[in-house]
């Protein structure tokens, strides 16, 4: 199966990550590294709104902090080597590279060499995963850093590695199984409330009636599994509500655009779509706008057709995850495991980092900073 080893990406594309969410409207918690935790949560604007339309201004400043520094923690050596391993090849982990990146270089200002892999398949498979675990437990590594692809799968076979004596983390977006063996946690702890938040929006537009369907993503992937349940649950709390179809996509653009289409076609009546990763909300997207679908979308992340939707109207609102935070992140509680750190003062068990809701409103200036232009 290919390969791809991210050693620099270029700046140009991806560097205005870091103003991403300067627009935002609304925050789900955060207790990352050197931050102050959830921002206050505000009222509506409008009765007939979801908090998450607030005015951009009003969440500008405490959405999230771009101008990392690392902590106040001295390392014990002046080299690390790490490896870090991710569900697949895909514009989303380019982004949280941007902010390992950025570690790397402060690290570097402090005479500190940090080396490390950072490598996925082209698509999604935790026997992948496996083999890229095991070969990485055989070379000489400071930590092992894993976002998991499926935590049945994946889970046992880090406690065996804890087990061994090899320092492992996860980090990104899957945290492994409750009670897994692994060091640390960077990334996204709040899934199902992503999924809860976008469905609330979906049924609140849709005034808590209508058929929806869930595009999951990955069978297994902890974060997609979490959203889907999180929208699951929230659906259920409105009898007028009705899922009429969940499918898994594989994070896969061509099979949501496939699986939407036949969705469609079995509901031609579809009032909305949960979309649980990055890349179903534009399969979903291209298959509305080809059939022309009324159904409302709401999403993931910050894929730059996926913003043209929603400046367009087609999508709804997106949740946004804070990659650069995730990335810069991992690094840091990195260098503290490969010390022998434990969770504790110097870094908790779980870095829990940002989520924002965007909507049509915000659509523009996202393009615009992530993108260059419209």
């Amino acid at each position: 199966m290919l390969t791809r080893k991210i050693k620099q990406i270029l700046p140009a594309i991806l560097l205005p990550i870091a103003f991403l969410l300067t627009a935002c409207s609304f925050s789900s918690d955060n207790a990352g590294l050197g931050q102050n935790g959830p921002a206050a949560p505000t009222e509506n604007s409008q009765a007939n709104e979801p908090a998450a339309t607030n005015s951009a201004a009003s969440h500008a400043d405490s959405a999230v902090d771009f101008d990392h520094v690392l902590e106040d923690y001295e390392p014990k050596k002046d080299q690390y080597n790490f490896y870090f391993t991710y569900k697949t090849v895909h514009p989303w982990w380019d982004a949280v590279a941007l902010g390992m990146e950025e570690a790397q270089r402060q690290f570097l200002d402090k005479g500190v060499k940090i080396t490390y892999e950072y490598m996925a398949p082209e698509s999604a498979s935790a026997e992948d995963q496996t083999e890229r675990l095991k070969a990485a437990a055989r070379e000489n590594y400071d930590v092992i850093g894993v976002d998991v692809a499926d935590e049945e799968v994946i889970t046992p076979l880090l406690d065996e590695l804890v087990d061994a004596g090899q320092k492992v983390m996860t980090f990104s977006s899957s945290d492994a199984a409750p009670g897994s063996k692994r060091i640390a946690y960077v990334g996204n702890t709040h899934n199902y409330k992503d999924g809860a938040d976008l469905t609330e929006a979906l049924c609140q537009k849709l005034d808590y009636k209508g058929k929806v369907a869930i595009l999951v993503g990955s069978k297994g992937a902890p974060c997609h599994e979490d959203r889907a349940k999180g929208a699951a649950d929230t659906i259920a709390q409105y009898p007028d509500m009705e899922i009429v179809a969940t499918e898994y996509d594989m994070d896969s653009i061509d099979l949501a655009y496939d699986l939407t289409k036949q969705i469609l076609k079995d509901n031609p009546d579809l009032d909305g779509i949960v979309c649980c990763n990055m890349s179903n909300p534009v399969g979903a997207a291209r298959a509305v706008v080809e059939t022309e679908s009324k159904a409302v979308i709401v999403g993931m992340d910050h894929d730059e057709e996926a913003l043209r939707y929603l400046n367009e109207g087609v999508i709804y609102c997106l949740g946004v995850q804070d990659c650069y935070s995730i990335g810069f992140d991992t690094i840091q509680v990195a260098v503290m495991i490969a010390d022998g750190n434990k969770p504790g003062d110097l870094f908790p068990e779980k870095t829990n980092e940002i989520t924002t809701v965007l909507y049509k409103e915000d659509a523009a200036l996202m393009l615009e900073l992530l993108y260059g232009d419209m």
